[in-house]
């Protein structure tokens, strides 16, 4: 019977060490925007209530963790801007993709431009 136990005690190191042990992923809490220049338009950086007041009021709102995605939607051109939090300050805008409403490549310039109106 002591051999038994031995031999599945043995197996089940055996087994054991076959297993894979799981990398930590590190993902920042927050992403950094102090210090991004302002490009692409000038919309990186802006906060919400700035970036509401250069393109008007946005037309969907989705929350995604500690992100928010504005979309704002004007001409044939749809502008998704991606905020998150940094530092003491609002979320500030720190990515943006542009494209028009049947899911066309547009310039971001050109879509910033519609959006702005005349």
């Amino acid at each position: 019977m002591a051999m038994r136990i031995t031999i599945i005690v043995g197996f089940v190191f055996l087994l054991a060490g076959c297993g894979t042990t799981p990398v930590p992923v590190v993902t920042p809490d927050r992403l950094p925007v102090s210090g991004l220049p302002l490009q692409r338009g000038g919309l990186i950086g802006l906060d919400a209530n700035a970036l509401a007041t250069r393109l008007g009021r946005p037309r969907l709102q989705v929350r995604e963790g500690d992100g928010t995605k504005l979309q704002f939607a004007g001409g044939s051109c749809l502008l998704d801007a991606y905020l998150y939090p940094g530092g003491n300050g609002p979320p500030r805008v720190t990515h943006i993709d542009t494209r028009t409403r049947d899911g066309r490549t547009i310039a971001q310039a050109e879509c910033i431009r519609m959006l702005e109106g005349p």
